[in-house]
């Protein structure tokens, strides 16, 4: 698959980078870790209770004896110690272990780590769609509700970044709606339209951004030209920017569960990525999902 190379790329990466994982005491994250591990992409430190993980990796036959284990007493000693860990730079960024996304934010945001930046956090998927012609990067499918105008400007900076990793020299952005005009009715049109023109006076660097455009102009060039639309970016788009949480989230599952695409996501926005993995995703998307921090930390 297409999106391997993103192992590639980890693996190739001239210092190997640390995860630290908050709570660790979870058989599917331990269980990511140590592919992560044999694959050579990154070392692991674990930060929980030693007794419980070490009885977990047991059970489950998972090898950890080349993982670093803090001993915590509870959840939240282990996340406070995984955040001072990143922040003083022992390890190179967080995972989340057996604890929600927000008991590891909340303390990742906390002014004294200097972890936080001005801008938005939120998750970046990179998905590889068999009908697609080549890696389709999609934001937000899981943390910024309602995104502002300012928001989503962030967003297509933390998409870029994924981009030019993986070696997309002028990614193209498509902003999507349910249509490709501008309609005063219809906000998220509006700000396409804004977003167009800040990109095209150079408040936006580094990409080529246009819309608004509805999902099938965005990403099939006979559709948009069935439509009439003549764009650089129409049916050939490298990033897709959601218009709110529900259409970022109805797409990322469907595009798993219906088409059977490969996927990688993170967190980005603060000064170092955050991997979080599902119960839901598959073994190959922890993996890759790991393996994307990486290479952005």
């Amino acid at each position: 698959m297409r999106i391997n190379k993103i192992i590639e790329l980890a693996k190739s990466m001239e210092v190997k980078k640390t995860v630290g994982v908050a709570a660790a005491e979870d058989e599917v994250v331990l269980k990511a870790v140590e592919r992560a591990l044999k694959e050579g992409i990154c070392n692991v430190v674990l930060y929980g209770n030693e007794e419980k993980i070490k009885e977990i990796a047991k059970e489950h036959d998972i090898d950890i004896s080349k993982m670093e284990i803090v001993h915590c007493e509870n959840n939240k000693e282990a996340v406070r110690k995984t955040v001072e860990d990143v922040a003083s730079g022992k390890t190179d960024l967080p995972m989340k272990g057996h604890i929600t996304t927000g008991e590891l934010l909340s303390v990742f945001l906390k002014e004294e780590y200097g972890l936080r930046t001005k801008s938005t956090m939120n998750l970046v998927s990179v998905f590889d769609i068999e009908g697609y012609h080549k890696l389709l990067i999609v934001t937000d499918a899981g943390m910024v509700i309602a995104p502002t105008l300012e928001q989503k400007v962030d967003s297509i900076n933390n998409a870029v970044k994924i981009a030019k990793a993986l070696g997309i020299e002028t990614p193209k952005v498509a902003i999507v709606g349910a249509l490709e005009k501008v309609n005063p009715k219809m906000p998220a049109t509006m700000d396409a339209a804004i977003i167009t023109q800040m990109n095209r006076r150079g408040q936006i660097k580094g990409c080529i951004v246009d819309g608004p455009f509805a999902m099938d102009n965005a990403i099939s060039k006979e559709a948009a030209e069935h439509k009439g639309i003549k764009s650089e970016v129409a049916g050939d788009a490298d990033i897709i920017i959601m218009p709110d949480i529900e259409a970022g989230n109805i797409f990322y599952k469907s595009m798993v569960f219906l088409s059977g695409a490969g996927v990688a996501s993170t967190i980005l926005g603060g000064k170092k990525p955050v991997v979080l993995t599902s119960r839901a995703d598959s073994d190959d998307a922890k993996l890759l999902s790991i393996a994307l921090s990486v290479l952005l930390a």
